[in-house]
């Protein structure tokens, strides 16, 4: 039977329906919306400098090339690794490839997955000179087509996750002359910096997103004077706050002076007191390199935040840093490291950016490279010794990396760890 409606009454009807649906749907993204809010989203303000939020490099290469991206469960597997041990900032380098975006997308997961679940990204978008990585790169000229590009990406990637990406990172090592294959000038980096800060006081990207540029503590007027320029200077009020690195771990080779150990020492301290003063010697380089930027930064009547956006220490080296070099790399050192920039960084209220969380392959053909191994992971997720105790605590219950459940390196014998252990300035046949 046909029930039959005029036509007042079906008006009625409809815009019953109408008012029904509206308020259906604004309760729907009500609580979209609550349960949104109710996911962490800390300031940039907020998490840098703050003990609670430690910070880290990551990659999450599994292989020996980077054509085999990380997937988005293997990502997802590292993300609960480094959380579980505190780690609640990761910072990334270029979004030439997948791996920057899905880790974004893994973390979007993972708290969709569990409300508690919080992470932040340093986004780091890669800046190349003109003809970078050729014979013949022109350092006065950037790389404008690539360089565009990245920072477009940046801009896309932190309008789409305003709630993960914090901070963006404009160049990594990009102005220190060292970087011989791909350096610009401090005014390309100036160049973009100001753009992403325009587009801040547009309204075109989130007015409480950090900007900055990862370098060396040369770079910003921590060492010769030939980076004091007024470029540098523009570029240094122009960010929200200083990204630097320190590299004490490269610098047994390059600049060793601090990690000779005097005869006098050798003579009257054990080995593991030798070990144990060239790790305080370390200690005060780090130190003295974050200051000398400080120092520079106040000399210019600026304040600025300085938080250190690189440092690390690797654990295997065939060549400048093993048995044949300055004796730097092995587990018991960078576990020696690793305490002590974290209590020094934490008591000063400075993000550090421990590099790195996992070993990885693709940095260098020989597996004995010490870029391949800054890890403080293996590739199979062993804890190197820095992590020992977090292993016997039972942070990592229950978690896994390529299948395996985490276990201590060299299957937990210190006794086995410290035959690879070597002497600053000795060589491995004269230990005691």
């Amino acid at each position: 039977m046909t029930i039959g409606l005029n036509n007042n009454k079906m008006k009625d009807l409809l815009g019953y329906n109408v008012m029904l649906l509206l308020s259906i749907s604004i309760l729907f993204f009500s609580c979209e919306n609550k349960k949104e809010s109710s996911i962490g989203d800390k300031l940039a303000s907020e998490i840098l400098g703050n003990s609670n939020y430690l910070a880290i490099s990551y990659g999450g290469y599994r292989e020996k090339t980077r054509d085999i991206q990380p997937t988005i469960s293997e990502l997802k597997e590292d993300l609960k690794i480094l959380s579980a041990m505190g780690v609640k900032i990761l910072r990334t380098y270029n979004l030439q490839l997948e791996q920057a975006p899905n880790i974004l997308k893994a973390i979007r997961e993972l708290k969709i997955e569990d409300s508690s679940f919080e992470m932040y990204v340093k986004l780091g978008a890669w800046i190349d000179c003109e003809n970078a990585w050729t014979s013949s790169p022109n350092h006065d000229k950037a790389d404008e087509s690539a360089n565009s590009i990245e920072i477009q990406k940046a801009i896309s990637l932190a309008n789409r996750y305003p709630d993960i990406v914090k901070i963006i990172a404009v160049g990594n090592e990009a102005m220190v002359h060292w970087a011989s294959s791909y350096y610009v000038q401090p005014s390309v980096i100036l160049k973009w910096v100001n753009h992403l800060q325009d587009l801040k006081n547009k309204n075109k990207l989130p007015e409480n997103l950090w900007i900055t540029s990862s370098d060396n503590f040369a770079s910003w007027g921590g060492g010769d004077s030939s980076y004091h320029t007024k470029d540098l200077t523009a570029l240094i009020n122009a960010v929200d706050y200083v990204s630097m690195h320190t590299y004490a771990f490269h610098d047994t080779h390059y600049n060793s002076e601090f990690w000779e150990l005097s005869e006098s020492n050798k003579n009257k301290l054990s080995n593991k007191e030798l070990i144990e003063k060239s790790m305080e010697n370390v200690y005060s380089h780090a130190v003295s390199q974050y200051n000398s930027v400080k120092n520079y930064i106040e000399s210019l009547g600026i304040n600025k935040p300085i938080h250190i956006g690189e440092l690390g220490w690797a654990t295997v080296s065939s060549g400048f840093y093993g048995e044949n070099g300055s004796h730097a790399a092995d587990e018991f050192k960078q576990a020696i490291y690793y305490k002590k920039m974290r209590e020094w960084t934490n008591k000063e209220e400075i993000s550090c950016f421990y590099f790195e969380a996992f070993n990885e392959q693709w940095k260098d053909g020989n597996p004995n490279g010490s870029e391949n191994n800054f890890g403080l992971f293996t590739v199979d997720g062993k804890a190197k010794y820095a992590l020992w105790d977090s292993v016997d605590n039972g942070v990592f219950k229950g978690l896994t990396r390529n299948g395996n459940f985490i276990k201590k390196t060299y299957n937990g014998v210190l006794e086995n760890l410290q035959k690879d252990v070597l002497i600053p300035s000795e060589t491995k046949s004269n230990q005691n």
